[in-house]
C-alpha cells in the first residue's frame, strides 16, 4: 500500500469512527445548547463547569482559568472561566489550538422552538449556539476523540500537540477570553482554527470598532422648550451626518474576496426623561466595521470628526449661547484579521478535505464578520475559520430567532477538521 493509500484508508477510519459515534456527539451538543450564556449579563462559569463535566465523562480533563472577578464585573460581565483541554501526541510536531466560544446574544422574541431545548426538527437542531458557536464545541471535541481512537487502533505515528480552547468573551471582544489565555502565557499554539462554517474556510475578516456617544443638553419643561437645549435634536443632526458618511464608504472598496466596504450602525439609542420634558442627555452606541485594508486609528479619528463637526453645526444654529456637548467612550477596537503565510497547511487541509466530504469546492476567503481570532493572529500564531455550519450566517439564523444548525453540517464538519488534525499531525 502506498503511503497515499495508507492515508486514505485512514481517513476513512476516522469517517467511520465519526459515523459510529454521532449520536452521542448530538447528545453532547445538546447539553452545552441547554445551559443558557446570554450576554450580557454574561453569567458564563456555569457552562464551562457543564462543559467540564460532559469532558470528563469522555475522558478529558479541561483546566479552567477563571478570570478574577472584579476584572470581569469592570469589563461589564458576570462571570466567566476559560477552558483548555491538552492531548500531547509524540514529540517533535506543532501545537494546534481548536477555539470555539460559548457565550451569546440572548434569545430575543419570536422563537418557534425553545431558545435552550436543543429540540431536533427535520434534521436540524434549534437553540441559541447550535450554530455560532457551542457547535463546534462538539465539532473539535468529536475530531479530537477521533484521532485518539485511530492513534489506538493502529499506533498511527503523530507527532505535536491539540488544544481545545473554550472560551466565552467572543461578543464583547475576546480580550478576556483567548486574549487573556495568551497574554498571561496559559497557551502559545503554533496553528490554530476556529469555529465557523462548513462552505468556506475563512483567512480574513473585518475589524470593528465601536463608540458610544452621549449628547448633552438641558433638560426643560415642553411647555417652555427654549429654556433647555434639546439633547435629541443634537443627536439626530449627529446621526444624519454619520448616515451621509455611511453612504460614502460604500466607495472604499476592499480587495479580499467575501470582504465589500466599511459600513457604519448605529444599534441602540437611549434618553429622554418623560413625554413632556426636553431630553437632557441622549446617548447612541454605534459599530464601525473596518474592511483589512484600513488603519484602526485613522478610522476612530475620522469618526469622531464627523461627530465633532456636526455639534459645531449643530451649536452654531442655534439663537443662544446654550450649546450641547458631546462625550465619546471607545467599547471596542477589534483589529482585523489578516492572512499569514503560515496558514497555507490549514486552508490546502481544509480544502482537500472539504471538497472530498462535501463534494464540492470550499473557497478561502473572508466574511465582514469580526471575531476572536484576530488575537491569536495578531500574536503572530496563523489562523483560519472553519467548523459546522450553513453557507451564510442568514441561514444560521444566528442572533436571529431560531437559530438552528443542520446536523449533517456537523457530521462532516468533525470529519474534516479530524482530517486535517491527522495531515497536520503526521
Amino acid at each position: 500500500m502506498t503511503a497515499a493509500q495508507n492515508n486514505e484508508h485512514l481517513y476513512e477510519q476516522l469517517d467511520q469512527w465519526i459515523d459510529a459515534h454521532f449520536d452521542e456527539q448530538v447528545k453532547f451538543l445538546q447539553a452545552l445548547v441547554q445551559v443558557p450564556t446570554d450576554t450580557p449579563p454574561g453569567n458564563n462559569a456555569p457552562h464551562a463547569a457543564r462543559t467540564t463535566e460532559l469532558l470528563k465523562a469522555i475522558g478529558y480533563e479541561a483546566e479552567q482559568f477563571p478570570v478574577p472577578e472584579d476584572e470581569v464585573k469592570a469589563y461589564g460581565l458576570t462571570s466567566l472561566t476559560n477552558l483548555i483541554v491538552r492531548r500531547p501526541f509524540g514529540a517533535g510536531g506543532k501545537t494546534i489550538a481548536l477555539n470555539a466560544h460559548g457565550d451569546v446574544v440572548p434569545p430575543g422574541e419570536g422563537w418557534t422552538h425553545p431558545p435552550y431545548g436543543g429540540v431536533i426538527e427535520n434534521g436540524h437542531m434549534y437553540g441559541r449556539a447550535t450554530a455560532v458557536s457551542k457547535c463546534d464545541f462538539s465539532t473539535f471535541t468529536f475530531a479530537l476523540r477521533a484521532i485518539e481512537a485511530l492513534q489506538a487502533q493502529h499506533a498511527v505515528g503523530l507527532k505535536g500537540n491539540v488544544e481545545l480552547h473554550f472560551t466565552y468573551d467572543e461578543e464583547f471582544g475576546g480580550e478576556k477570553g483567548p486574549g487573556w489565555l495568551l497574554n498571561h502565557g496559559y497557551t502559545k499554539p503554533d496553528l490554530m482554527i476556529a469555529a465557523g462554517f462548513s462552505y468556506q474556510v475563512v483567512t480574513a475578516h473585518n475589524g470593528c470598532l465601536q463608540m458610544e456617544v452621549t449628547v448633552n443638553g438641558k433638560m426643560a419643561h415642553a411647555a417652555i422648550p427654549e429654556t433647555g437645549v434639546d439633547a435629541l435634536q443634537g443627536a439626530v443632526h449627529i446621526l444624519n451626518q454619520l448616515y451621509t458618511q455611511n453612504k460614502l464608504y460604500k466607495q472604499v472598496r476592499s480587495q479580499v474576496a467575501g470582504i465589500n466596504h466599511p459600513y457604519l450602525n448605529v444599534g441602540r439609542i437611549e434618553g429622554g426623561t418623560n413625554t413632556n420634558v426636553v431630553p437632557g442627555t441622549v446617548s447612541f452606541k454605534l459599530d464601525r466595521r473596518m474592511i483589512p485594508e484600513e488603519n484602526p486609528a485613522e478610522v476612530e479619528a475620522n469618526v469622531r470628526e464627523v461627530i465633532a463637526q456636526a455639534t459645531a453645526d449643530f451649536n452654531q444654529d442655534r439663537a443662544t449661547d446654550a450649546h450641547i456637548r458631546v462625550d465619546i467612550k471607545r467599547l471596542l477596537m477589534a483589529h482585523a484579521m489578516k492572512p499569514l503565510t503560515g496558514n497555507a497547511p490549514l486552508v490546502q487541509a481544509i480544502q482537500q478535505h472539504g471538497a472530498a466530504i462535501f463534494g464540492e469546492p470550499i473557497p478561502a476567503m473572508g466574511t465582514p464578520l469580526y471575531t476572536d481570532v484576530r488575537l491569536y493572529v495578531e500574536k503572530g500564531i496563523p489562523g483560519v475559520i472553519y467548523g459546522a455550519g450553513p453557507r451564510t450566517v442568514l441561514e444560521s439564523h444566528a442572533k436571529r430567532a431560531d437559530e438552528r444548525l443542520n446536523l449533517e453540517d456537523l457530521r462532516k464538519a468533525t470529519k474534516v477538521i479530524s482530517r486535517t488534525l491527522l495531515d497536520l499531525l503526521q
